[in-house]
This record gives structure tokens, C-alpha cells and sequence, in this order.
């Protein structure tokens, strides 16, 4: 079986990434919630490296970077509070870059994401960070309903195996698999690799 014709074929949308040098970096919840305990990701140690080597050329390149930290109060998973809900070492702010800090899976919900963006004269985005099925999905969607060209690098994504409605369990590189599939049918250009996206 062939894969199908997406909707962004049919819509005429790009195939291709947007460069980085035109575009905004959203590092979405990249918080050592994913990285141990019970919300730890499948490759999520990889995938943070490869948030690490985008943020840096994003750095690098002097293009808009905005980390997003999902907050579910004190003493949850999510306590950005506390060490378990703080941004990961190996992509942790850098001064003057901005924090969102965000209480629903998508990034734009009641949060000034948009406005920021808007403000910069931003039309590009590049989305990545944790979980690709959750936050990730929900971002891009929200992005592109705004009118962003959204662009994921799959490998700076993770997720984690889920329960599915027959009582099996969807692996998680089943799951990751598919959200990124389905982002790719119209919300996004979807690449395998950060390399991928040129400067």
C-alpha cells in the first residue's frame, strides 16, 4: 500500500522546510519532566540533544527563540517550581530569550505566544520539544490555524507508549509515527532530521 496525497499537496502548500534564518525557534516544553519518573520518553535524551544543536544554531544565527513551560501546579510532574518541572540543562534559557509559561497543550491557548510572535514580524515557525502527540501536535496545529509555516524535525520529538482503546498498547514509536504523520498531512512540513532544515 502507497501512502496517500496529503491535504498540503492538494492545498498547493510547501513541501520544503522554511529556512531557520527566517523563521522563529519554539522549544516546547522541554522540561526534565520527560527525562525520568513516570512521564519519562522513549529517546528523550536524543531528541534534547538534537533541541540542543537547533537552539544553537537558532542562537547562532540571531533568530527569535522562545521556550514554552507547561505549568500544572505545585507538586504535579509539570511544578515549574520545582526542579522536576524546570527547562532541561542542555537547552536552558539564555538571557533575554523569553519563557512562556502555558497551562494547555497548545502553546498559543491563553498565553502571548502569538502576540510575541506577531511583534517580531514573525511568519515562520520552527516547533519542537516534548510530547510529540500532546504539546507538539497541539502547537503546530495551533500555529498553522494562525497562519504560520510551521516546520517539526522529527528527531527533536519524543513521545511514550499509550494505551489503546482495545486495551493494547500503541509502542511508542508507533505513536510518534503517526502524530508526526498526521501533522505532516496539512499542519506542517515534517523532516526527519534538524540538519534538514537549511540556515
Amino acid at each position: 500500500m502507497t501512502a496517500s496525497t496529503t491535504l498540503r499537496q492538494l492545498s498547493g502548500l510547501p513541501a520544503a522546510p522554511s529556512r531557520l534564518s527566517e523563521s522563529a525557534l519554539i522549544l516546547v516544553d522541554a522540561q526534565n519532566t520527560y527525562r525520568t519518573g513516570v512521564m519519562q520518553l522513549s529517546g528523550v535524551e536524543p531528541a534534547l540533544d538534537a533541541c540542543a544543536s537547533l537552539l544553537a544554531r537558532a542562537r547562532a544565527l540571531k533568530v527569535p527563540v522562545i521556550h514554552i513551560q507547561h505549568d500544572a501546579g505545585p507538586g504535579s510532574p509539570y511544578d515549574i517550581r520545582a526542579e522536576i518541572g524546570a527547562i532541561a540543562d542542555k537547552v536552558a534559557p539564555a538571557e533575554g530569550e523569553p519563557v512562556v509559561v502555558k497551562n494547555y497543550p497548545n502553546s498559543f491557548l491563553n498565553t502571548d505566544l502569538d502576540a510575541r510572535l506577531k511583534a517580531l514580524g514573525v511568519k515562520n515557525v520552527v516547533v519542537a520539544g516534548f510530547m510529540t502527540h500532546m504539546c507538539i501536535n497541539s502547537t503546530g496545529r495551533g500555529a498553522f490555524n494562525l497562519g504560520y509555516a510551521v516546520t517539526v524535525p522529527a528527531n527533536a520529538t519524543a513521545t511514550r507508549p499509550l494505551a489503546a482503546p482495545d486495551g493494547s498498547t500503541v509502542p511508542a514509536a508507533a505513536l510518534q509515527a503517526a502524530a508526526l504523520a498526521a501533522l505532516g498531512d496539512l499542519f506542517a512540513v515534517v523532516v526527519p532530521d534538524v540538519a534538514d532544515i537549511p540556515d
